[in-house]
């Protein structure tokens, strides 16, 4: 019989998250559909997940097997009977803690079988009758796995913030360092990618979140939103130094690469894999979303690395060097400093790059001044009141 910690990581099958998702690309894009048809309508036909099965036979047009669905839904009502018998039994005849397991047991089969709202309405008796710490944490994860995994954004905040809470109380680093990265994934859902790199390295040493992704993945994820967060020096020494990264980085194609061309200033390379890894992420539920944010910032990043080192520098001689042609860079660098994410300046006459150092004093005066207007006015009226 399988730990109360470990029965819970299983649900729900977080690898039908990607398998779903690759479905919906298109057939050009994802060639191998009738295999990952196959994989889901496995899962879902050996832990007998009747709603996600009538689900995902509806959003993506297959037809229903009737005698597999009648097969589930006899199982599904045999299963929720014993599962009913035990609450009762223990109810009569048990303490508090024989009753709790019976109603996890029946939490955990609406969340295994994909009916969300019992899961959800089920996992709150529980947790109302647990005691300990770490057994509220665990199903507080749960909960959160179930928001990733219906796309509930809702769920996925409440309980984050719950299950924070409680572990401010408590010495748990390991639920600390999980919580972490549940929390790096959801900020890298909303594009916070800053703080999904700064909870995610927090825990890089120490990952056990093994039910959300493997390591490898967590490390694609880590470099990610990395290197299109911190300046050179913070990427030196927290991810291109970092171990724990390196045991892993080489597993992930061109992300090695990507990161190291970039701190080398090899920006031909550095093209080539940005493209790839842009790539990539197509495939990726989260990043596929951000991609194109992704590769626009990362191009602002080496453009501007670049222009550092010069007061002045030809369009020729950087279009070379990033392996691009003049009118492409030319457009590019319009662009971004049209919209102030490069401090240059284009003379088309002389087809030159003239960089305009950003002053920071300058910038620091205006925004006191931004920030103190209203609190003098605020200051005035207070004033007034109190005459």
């Amino acid at each position: 019989m399988l730990e109360e910690e470990e029965q819970l990581k299983l649900t729900p099958r977080m690898e039908l998250i990607k398998y779903k998702f690759l479905m919906t690309l298109d057939d050009e894009i994802v060639e191998n559909k009738k295999e990952i048809k196959e994989k889901i309508l496995k899962i879902a036909v050996e832990d007998k997940m009747t709603p996600y099965y009538q689900s995902v036979c509806e959003k993506f047009g297959w037809e229903v097997d009737e005698e597999t669905l009648n097969t589930l839904k006899k199982s599904n009502t045999e299963e929720l009977k014993k599962l009913d018998e035990l609450i009762k039994n223990s109810e009569e005849n048990d303490g508090e803690s024989e009753i709790r397991k019976a109603y996890l047991n029946k939490s955990t089969f609406y969340c295994r079988i994909g009916e969300k709202e019992k899961a959800l309405e089920l996992f709150n008796e529980t947790f109302n009758k647990t005691v300990s710490i770490g057994q509220k944490v665990d199903l507080l994860m749960t909960k959160i796995r179930m928001g990733f995994f219906f796309d509930d954004i809702s769920i996925v905040e409440t309980n984050l913030s719950s299950a924070k809470l409680i572990l401010k109380k408590s010495s748990d680093w390991e639920r600390k360092n999980r919580i972490k990265v549940y929390e790096g994934y959801h900020c890298l859902k909303l594009r916070q990618f800053k703080k999904a790199a700064n909870f995610f390295l927090d825990s890089i040493a120490t990952f056990t979140a093994n039910e959300l992704f493997d390591y490898t993945k967590f490390v694609y994820y880590s470099v990610l939103s990395s290197i299109v967060s911190f300046p050179r020096t913070d990427l030196k020494k927290k991810v291109i130094d970092a171990p724990e990264i390196l045991t892993a980085i080489e597993e992930v194609p061109h992300l090695s690469e990507l990161l190291n061309s970039l701190y080398n200033c090899q920006y031909k390379d550095f093209y080539r894999h940005l493209i790839a890894i842009y790539d990539g992420m197509e495939f990726d539920k989260i990043l596929s979303e951000h991609r194109l944010f992704f590769c626009k910032q990362m191009r602002i990043i080496a453009y501007s690395q670049f222009l550092e080192a010069y007061r002045s520098v030809t369009l020729k001689s950087m279009a070379e060097t990033f392996g691009v042609s003049i009118t492409f860079l030319d457009k590019e660098l319009s662009r971004f400093i049209s919209a102030g994410k490069i401090h240059a300046k284009i003379d088309k006459v002389g087809g030159v790059v003239e960089t305009t150092r950003a002053d920071s004093r300058n910038e620091g005066y205006k925004e006191i001044i931004k920030i103190g207007d209203p609190m003098l006015n605020r200051i005035q009226k207070l004033a007034r009141i109190l005459n």
